[in-house]
């Protein structure tokens, strides 16, 4: 692991060196094992950036409100009404534990397995980041306790993704010499799935940069060409998604079994989400969503996709309050809170694998049809859908998912038309795969970044400065104003005339 992404030092971490007290002593258990093995730190750090930021309903739901999946009744929600304040920098804090995690390894297969994970974790990390924001610390970010630099220098966003590159690039070489490995609650270990991981996520950081194909140092055709042809994903078996246990802590984040979840009276599904799928009668609609009660009392069945209303996500607040009042609407699917293990949370799947092949092969990057992409990446959405939902009518409203159903679906929204039109099918289809899935705001990130799905745009209830626009980016932290304002001010200046603001264009964008 080459040393700048070693150790994390921010403004709260300031605190070094403390030693043991008889407080420390005292709460010493004799039974339990003081080491802290490579294991126990791959989990926490494996956890950390999948658990962590699910932990409450409304955290779990907060990037399908801003992404217009939903709408969210317990208040006017700003993500719904894309208010965008400041991010964080707490991302980074976990990298802390690479570091160990690396030392403690026992073998040299299994320190170039943990080296691996640690370089994918930073990749991931920085990535989600930078996205967020723009310029970011990077190289000098996680120096703190290394070489005491409390105040790290912004990098440009260039730089940033540049690093983010070759680290997956090492994971990529790293996970192929290293040896399956302990503390890894999604794939047991398995160096071949990680690599697989590392090699996938890799070519979505290169789709992101869809707008810097000329850019002659970062070389992102050609670097996708030969990332593609590494070994990659091969089904939903492979999707970066935490399954969930019937234990205290770790059930499914929707679930409401003994009244445990208060939230579960507050979202609405959405027309941006239901309305395709209407229109290319997507079955997946009667696993998302539940019906009407208004509809079903007045004589629709479960089965008619008019059960289904959407609510417009940049309606008046208080008109939706008024619909929500009539039960006139689409709630979530009582399988999401039935189930304690409804379905693991992937945070990147196979299907986006799958779009993201299908869009640079619209984008001519590669030679295969993008077709064969788009239609894999249906495929194992639907299939991922039907096999994780009980046969019960009530979560299918017998309008089941079937082989034979997704051969007819998939001649019915054959990827036909412009590119541009191929591009805009390919984001709507990924749009709807990732309902309740990628938690890392990517659906808003994805119409950022193509205009797709469409958003409507609604001046008298959009939050954002100027209502007139949507949002392109978090503001900087707080605390980096106070403890590393002159770096900050420096990364502001260069990027947005000295005004850190929402309509920011970053360099990605540009």
């Amino acid at each position: 692991m080459k040393s700048t992404i070693i150790k994390i030092m921010l403004p709260a971490l300031m605190l070094t060196g403390i030693g043991c007290t008889d407080f420390d002593e005292i709460n010493t258990n004799p039974n339990a094992t003081t080491k802290v093995t490579s294991a126990m730190q791959a989990s926490n750090l494996i956890l950390g950036i999948t658990r962590g930021p699910i932990a409450t309903q409304k955290s779990f739901m907060q990037p399908f409100i801003l992404g217009k999946y939903i709408t969210w009744q317990e208040g006017q929600e700003s993500f719904q009404y894309n208010r965008i304040q400041r991010g964080s920098f707490s991302r980074l804090e976990l990298l802390k534990n690479i570091t160990p995690m690396i030392n403690q390894a026992e073998t040299p297969e299994l320190k170039n397995a943990y080296t691996a994970l640690g370089h994918f974790i930073s990749a991931w990390q920085f990535f989600l980041t930078t996205l967020q924001m723009g310029d970011i610390p990077y190289s000098e970010a996680i120096k703190g306790e290394s070489e005491g630099i409390i105040k790290p220098k912004y990098d440009t966003q260039k730089q940033v993704f540049a690093g983010i590159l070759a680290e997956l690039d090492q994971a990529n070489d790293l996970f192929a010499k290293g040896a399956d490995f302990g503390g890894d609650p999604i794939y047991n270990g398995s160096v071949d799935k990680w690599q697989r991981l590392s090699n996938s996520f890799q070519l979505y950081v290169l789709i992101t940069l869809s707008a810097k194909t000329a850019d002659t140092d970062l070389k992102v055709i050609e670097k996708f060409k030969t990332v593609a042809a590494r070994p990659l994903m091969r089904s939903y078996s492979d999707n970066f998604a935490l399954a969930y246990l019937d234990k205290d802590g770790q059930k499914y984040p929707w679930v409401n079994i003994n009244s445990s979840n208060p939230s579960v009276i507050y979202p609405m599904l959405t027309s941006t989400l239901l309305d395709p799928m209407k229109a290319m009668k997507d079955r997946r609609l009667f696993y998302f969503g539940k019906p009407s009660a208004v509809k079903i009392a007045a004589g629709t069945a479960v089965s008619d996709w008019n059960a289904y209303p959407g609510a417009e996500p940049s309606a008046p607040f208080p008109s939706l309050q008024t619909m929500r009042a009539t039960k006139d609407f689409t709630d979530l699917n009582d399988r999401y809170a039935d189930l304690f293990n409804a379905e693991p949370v992937g945070l990147f799947n196979y299907w986006d694998l799958q779009f993201t092949l299908a869009e640079a092969a619209v984008r001519g990057w590669i030679p295969e049809p993008a077709a064969t992409y788009y239609n894999a990446g249906i495929t194992q959405s639907m299939k991922f859908v039907a096999n994780y939902t009980p046969d019960n009518a009530k979560y299918h409203h017998n309008m089941k998912i079937t082989d034979a159903y997704i051969t007819e679906y998939l001649a019915g929204v054959a990827l036909t038309g412009t590119a541009e039109s191929k591009i805009e099918q390919i984001i709507g289809q990924k749009y709807i795969a990732d309902f309740l899935h990628c938690v890392n705001f990517t659906a808003w990130f994805d119409n950022r970044r193509t205009g797709y799905p469409k958003f409507i745009l609604n001046t008298s209830t959009n939050l954002n400065n100027p209502n007139t626009a949507f949002p392109l980016r978090w503001l900087y932290p707080t605390n980096e104003i106070s403890y590393n304002g002159e770096n900050m001010s420096a990364a502001v200046a260069s990027q947005f005339g000295g005004n850190d603001n929402t309509l920011g264009v970053m360099w990605l964008l540009k």
